[in-house]
Formats: structure tokens, sequence, C-alpha cells
């Protein structure tokens, strides 16, 4: 690649054609191939989620039988946990970024980060093939129990194969951040020079590198147990039901923070960048980051409180779930001390970042509660576990997803989207989604389960406005989408820096050029965030 071909063009210019996108090994081609895959995927499980919530808006059958039901929400979880939250940060923004973060000029493993996105595209084909073969897609739920996983006549194995082989693709991808981060820092870059959203991204690399095999090898052990009929967790054959629980959990636990980490980078980014500060205690929510991570390996079992384990244990359990509340407290701290008297600007990356702060707050308090024994008793297995969880991953990581995607928007493709209707789409995404989640809390509260296709008439009112609020979400989302695509289409140009930002990615073109930087990058003096405040 000559020197003006490499500057001179953007990252869109060098080579055109399906091919040369397929197998491409520049890092910003495979985040924007992750971020077409895994919208398209996030889609597919929004329509699952109104089809669920459809047939809840009255009791009774309405659309879909209980198996039908049971198989939804089954599908619906896998797509948005395994397709969708885990890899849509670290894949898209950590991708595209953090080379650029570092002042490199990719990641240090190209043809790895190529194999990841790969076995994403696999794994996701095997997910989705559940539909057309075998008895239809798993019923058991995205967390596969057992013995029932054993047992059941649906197309288990092909799912938690579909997980075993995206896990594959989560592992490499943290392999290749962690060694990025180590080798490929800009001359100068310490680690306390690095942005925090780096920071977050080697947190959760450190997460995906060493939970994510347990998971593996347990649905490699479901796998086994159907089709050669192995005892490991369905007691008729002289298995442990809950052995299964806690191998399960010692992953899907941490694999919360894999979610959760990264959207609180992205907020760390776009906090000082509208408040025109300096992040307040930078090297607070740096080891916050590590922190949470490290503490995160050893909460799991405040999910098995009715399982059945001894009274020491629970109590343990919910001490340390307890412990996970202070860094994530320290983060959030530390975000309202730097807008304290910062000239913020009501950017629509500013106000997903706010309702950020807003949802996930309600989400980490419902878990407080949820880890508290008595309390946990009683909500259990009812619609305030599931409020939870979506106050946690939607209101909180996916609302952080689309702040990044409206916050590198303009350095991404060059152009900007209307920001009008921008702010109607959040106006809406906010209103439809506590409309829709919130409710379930006071129906966890009042004692409905989850997992139900039918409930009691009592229940009706609280499920309407639920459904009602899953139809305003869904317009959000489609306004919103709508936005973005008209920008990357015939949007004005953007320039380098329309947020005023002082990062490392703002002083390269927009878009980037194949190599990121047609110069050695400036490194700011005082960090990554120092507005001269």
């Amino acid at each position: 690649m000559s020197e003006s071909l490499s500057t001179d063009l953007n990252f869109f210019q060098v080579k055109k054609g399906i091919i040369s996108w397929l197998f491409s090994l520049d890092h910003k081609r495979i985040g924007l191939m992750y971020l077409y895959a895994i919208i398209s995927f996030f889609l597919v499980g929004v329509t699952l989620g109104l089809l669920m919530r459809l047939e809840l808006i009255a009791p009774g059958e309405t659309i879909m039988k209980a198996k039908t039901y049971n198989q939804t929400f089954t599908l619906h979880g896998v797509i948005m946990i395994f397709l969708f939250i885990i890899p849509s940060i670290p894949a898209i923004f950590g991708n595209f970024f953090l080379p650029i973060m570092l002042g490199t000029d990719d990641v240090a493993l190209p043809k790895l980060n190529l194999l990841s996105w790969w076995l994403y595209v696999i794994g996701a084909l095997f997910a989705l093939s559940t539909l057309v073969f075998g008895d239809g897609p798993a019923d058991t739920g995205w967390t596969f129990y057992a013995p029932y996983s054993v047992q059941t006549n649906t197309n288990v194995t092909m799912s938690v194969m579909a997980a075993f082989i995206l896990g594959f693709s989560s592992i490499l991808t943290g392999l290749n951040f962690i060694v990025t981060i180590h080798r490929l820092r800009a001359p100068g870059m310490g680690w306390f020079q690095m942005p925090l959203f780096a920071w977050s991204l080697y947190a959760t690399s450190w997460i995906q590198l060493l939970a994510t095999p347990i998971i593996g090898i347990t649905l490699l052990m479901i796998v086994a147990e159907r089709a050669f009929g192995v005892g490991l967790f369905d007691p008729a054959i002289g298995g442990d039901p809950i052995l299964y629980q806690h191998l399960f959990w010692i992953y899907s636990h941490p694999a919360v923070y894999i979610m959760a980490l990264p959207a609180m980078g992205i907020i760390s980014e776009i906090i000082p960048t509208f408040a025109k500060r300096s992040i307040f205690g930078y090297k607070a929510i740096a080891y916050s980051s590590m922190a949470i991570a490290f503490v995160g390996y050893f909460v799991w079992g405040h999910h098995m409180f009715t399982s059945g384990m001894s009274g020491s244990a629970r109590i343990i359990f919910s001490v340390l779930t307890f412990m996970v509340a202070i860094p994530t407290a320290i983060k959030v701290f530390n975000w309202v001390a730097t807008m304290y008297k910062g000239s913020i600007d009501l950017q629509p990356p500013m106000l997903y970042a706010m309702a950020f702060i807003f949802q996930f707050m309600i989400g980490g308090l419902t878990g407080l509660v949820l880890a508290a024994l008595a309390a946990d008793i009683h909500l259990h297995d009812t619609y305030f576990v599931v409020g939870h969880f979506h106050y946690v991953m939607f209101g909180g990581t996916g609302f952080a997803m689309f702040g990044g995607m409206h916050y590198w928007f303009p350095k991404i493709w060059g152009r900007m989207y209307n920001i009008k209707i921008a702010k109607f789409a959040f106006a809406l995404l906010v209103l439809g989604f506590n409309m829709l989640y919130f409710p379930m809390l006071i129906l966890g509260l009042m004692g409905m389960p989850r997992r139900y296709y039918d409930y009691l008439p009592q229940f009706t009112d609280l499920n309407v406005l639920s459904t009602v609020g899953s139809w305003i979400l869904a317009i959000g989302l489609i306004t919103m989408l709508v936005n973005l695509i008209n920008g990357m289409r015939k949007g004005a140009p953007a320039g380098r820096n329309p947020w005023g930002s002082i990062s490392l990615e703002w002083q390269t073109k927009s878009p980037p050029p194949l190599e990121n930087f047609d110069k050695q990058p400036e490194l700011n003096e005082g960090g990554p965030y120092n507005y001269k405040n």
C-alpha cells in the first residue's frame, strides 16, 4: 500500500466489493461487519419480544400456545444474550476504536480478529437453524437448565452448540484486545494515559478469556448427556442438576460484566466530552473496572439462593454481591461529579448517557433487593427478576450502545444524522422502555411468576401497560435506526471533531484512513480528558 493511497483514501474507499469486506483484516471493516450483523439479530430478537408481549396482553391463549411461547422466549434470550448484548460493544466499538484510541494502526492479531467474526457468523447460523431443523427451537429458556434440557425433544443440541461457537469468538476477541493494549499503545502512552473505554475493554477481555471456557465445557457436557446418556446432570441417570447451575452461573454472572463494563466505558467517554470537563476520579474509574471484573467471579451463587445451599454459603454470596455495588457506585459518583458545574451540551449521545445512569441505577438497586436473602425468597423466578435484568442489560448496556452509535457516528461515516429526530427517537425509547419494564417490577412484587404464557386476572392491567410500552419502544427503535441510516447515506459532512472532544480518535480524518492516522498522533498533556478546567 503506497503512502499516498493509505492517507488520501478512507477505509471505505481502499478496496470495494463484498469479498474485500468478508476477508478484510482491517479492524474498522471487521467492526462494521459486526455492527451490521449484530443490529440484524437484535431486530430479530426485538420481533420475538414483541410477539411475547402480544401473547401477554390478556389472560389465556391469544396468539400462541404454551410450547410455542417457551420456544419464543428461549430463542429471544439466546439471540439477545449471545448474539447481541455480550458481543455488541466490544466487537463493534472495541474493534473499530481501540487501536485508534491507542494511536496504532490495527489490533495485534488481525487474522485472529477476522476468525472471531467468522465464528460469530457460524454460531449465529447454528442458533437460527433451530427454526427449521428437528423439532424446533429449544424450549428450555436461555439458561438451558438440566435436567429438562437433557430430556426435551426440541433442538437443544444445536442451540448449545451455537452458544459454544459464539463463546470461542468471544475468547478470541478478548485475547486480541489484551495483547493490543499491552503491546501497541502509542509511544508515551502509559497505563494511566489510556482512555477509560480502553480500560473497560481490558477488564472485560480478562473475563472473556478466563470465564468463557467454563460455559463452553458445560454446554459440551449437555450435548454429551443428550447424545450418549452420560449421567452428569440428570438425576434419573445419576447426575446432579445443581452442579449444572453452579457451572452455568460461574460463567454467566461474570458475563453480566462482559455486557456492562464496556457500556460503562462508553459513558466515561461521552460525559467529559459533553460536560467539557476533565473526568472526575480517572484512576478510581479505571481501578473500579478491574475491581468489578475481579469480584464478579465470586458472586454466582446469588442466582441459586432457592436451589439448595448451606446458610453460611448464602450469607457469603449475599455479602459478596453487595460488595460488587461499591465499585459500580464509584463510577456513578464520578460521572455525576464530572457533570457538576460543567458546560453540559444535551446532544443525543449525552441524553443516552444520562438515561443510562438513571436506568442502570434502577437495575442495580433492584439487584441489591434480589441479593438480600429474605427478599429473594419471595421475588425469585417472578417478573421482578425479568424487570431487573432488562433494566441492567437493555436500559443500561443497550442505551449505552445507542449512545456510542450516536457519539462515534460522525467519525465512522464522516456524516451527521438529524439531531432533532435523534432526540425525538430518544424520548420514545425512554418512554417505551420504562412503560414496558417498570410494570414488571410491580408484577413481581405482586407475585406473578416469569416464563408463564398465562396469568391470573389481577395481573391484567399492568401487562396491558407493559405491552403498549413495547409498541412505543419499537417505534422509537425504528425511528432511531431510520435516522441513522439516512445520516449514513445523505447526512451533512461532519468534519474531524464535531463534538470538540480531545481523545485520540478525533485527531484523525472522518472516516479514518486505512492505517488510522496520516501522522503520529499527539498525546494530550495531562491525560485523555484534560479540558483545562
